[in-house]
């Protein structure tokens, strides 16, 4: 229960038109937060499908990456595997500022700083180590022995991967993606610096509202905010209820 009361105050506050102190609740109700977004002119509605966009093809992407990756490190036995796993796990220790700062110059040598190409790169290398080790739990958990006797009576790597991995897998990755779409909807730092002020997200808009002192706005944009991940979140859990 307490951790829907910030939400709560958030709500509040996108509808309050005015809540000063000591008042328990709103002295009056305004709607003016949510029609500033939804106002065609603000641009917001389209940032916000611009950024679910985004994110679905991050998740695509490293998840691409990762279901290869994780299928390796459990069912292969190769040099310096040990090592690998270790340096999968490097943008979770090494700070992401670090790291951007030095893929941001190779980006400019590229040309792809300030591009959407270059936004969705960035946003795929903190998705990978969620992606993999959340994969690879669930292959050495399950094993690969349902795979090798479909390949022994005939079937192709793709066929194999089609009709046995991903089925058996499915809910584990649903689960890999929902937490990479919001790893990746939520990232502000990188995507500042990557798309250079010109790739505008969703969470671009809202730190502007936030050094503005505007909380009836930054609230209406926080709720929309919430909204469309606990949407993810929800989608999530019915697919891995379905495929269970």
């Amino acid at each position: 229960m307490f951790l829907f009361f910030p939400i709560l105050i958030m709500v509040f506050l996108s509808l309050s038109g005015a809540w000063s102190w000591p008042y328990l609740m709103p002295k009056s109700i305004s709607l003016r937060g949510y029609l500033y977004v939804f106002t065609p002119s603000t641009k917001i509605l389209k940032i916000l499908i611009n950024s679910i966009l985004l994110s679905l093809i991050v998740t695509f992407i490293t998840i691409a990456v990762s279901l290869p990756a994780a299928n390796a490190l459990a069912f292969y036995n190769f040099k310096g595997k040990n090592t690998i796993k270790v340096l999968l796990f490097l943008p979770l220790i090494v700070p992401m500022i670090a790291v951007t700062m030095g893929i941001h110059l190779n980006f400019i040598r590229l040309g792809i700083a300030n591009t959407y190409l270059g936004v969705i790169l960035i946003h795929v290398i903190p998705g990978i180590p969620y992606g993999v080790k959340i994969l690879l739990n669930v292959f050495e958990f399950k094993g690969n022995k349902i795979e090798l006797q479909a390949k022994i009576l005939g079937a192709s790597k793709w066929q194999v991967l089609r009709y046995i991995t991903i089925p058996i897998i499915m809910p584990t990755l649903v689960v890999a993606g929902s937490v990479i779409y919001i790893i990746s909807f939520t990232q502000y730092f990188i995507t500042f610096l990557i798309g250079g002020g010109k790739v505008i997200t969703y969470s671009i808009i809202l730190f502007p509202f936030a050094e503005s002192g505007d909380r009836t706005i930054l609230s209406a944009l926080s709720v929309i905010f919430v909204i469309s991940v606990l949407a993810i979140i929800y989608l999530s859990e019915k697919i891995v209820k379905k495929n269970l």
